[in-house]
């Protein structure tokens, strides 16, 4: 029975990635809006314009957040919002070289929330976008996956050397 169930929703894999991905983007995408217009709720205290760090974090997290939700640049976008948390755990609810000594354990520091979004961002940096993904679409249009393929990840096909490789047509 456990087989089956298993086999089942292994043909799934790939629409339930690309739903894990769209709902972690949005949210991220909700954080850096949050911090930027005061958006679907005010910040406790008022962030500048151009202020450093809370700005900023704002900005990378509305931006990479919107490129996560749609699956576009995925890898990318993923890998640099992974360590963009890992950063705000380590500087702002762990800080180890400054500020007041707090406990390491994110349960206790409040810093929960930003180990499970490295960790998750992490994981779409090395699973890709998923089926429902524009990384997925131009993929297709490039000589890749046939529609209808379940689709695991985002890997560049193959045959076409360079960085810049990936944008030519």
């Amino acid at each position: 029975m456990t087989t089956n169930l298993d086999a089942r929703l292994a043909s799934y894999s790939s629409p339930f990635l690309s739903i894990f991905r769209i709902v972690f983007g949005l949210l991220y995408t909700m954080h850096g809006a949050q911090k930027l217009f005061d958006w679907p709720a005010p910040m406790p205290v008022p962030i500048e314009t151009g202020s450093w760090p809370m700005w900023w974090a704002g900005l990378l997290e509305f931006v990479l957040g919107i490129l996560i939700t749609l699956g576009l640049f995925t890898r990318i976008a993923a890998f640099v919002a992974s360590g963009q948390m890992a950063v705000a755990y380590f500087w702002m609810h762990w800080p180890p070289l400054e500020g007041e000594p707090t406990s390491f354990w994110p349960l206790v520091n409040g810093g929960e929330m930003a180990v499970m979004y490295c960790f998750a961002f992490l994981l779409l940096a090395g699973m890709g976008a998923g089926a429902w993904s524009i990384d997925a679409r131009r993929r297709a249009g490039a000589g890749g996956v046939a529609p209808g393929r379940v689709v695991t990840g985002t890997a560049a096909p193959t045959g076409r050397g360079g960085l810049l490789g990936r944008f030519r047509r």
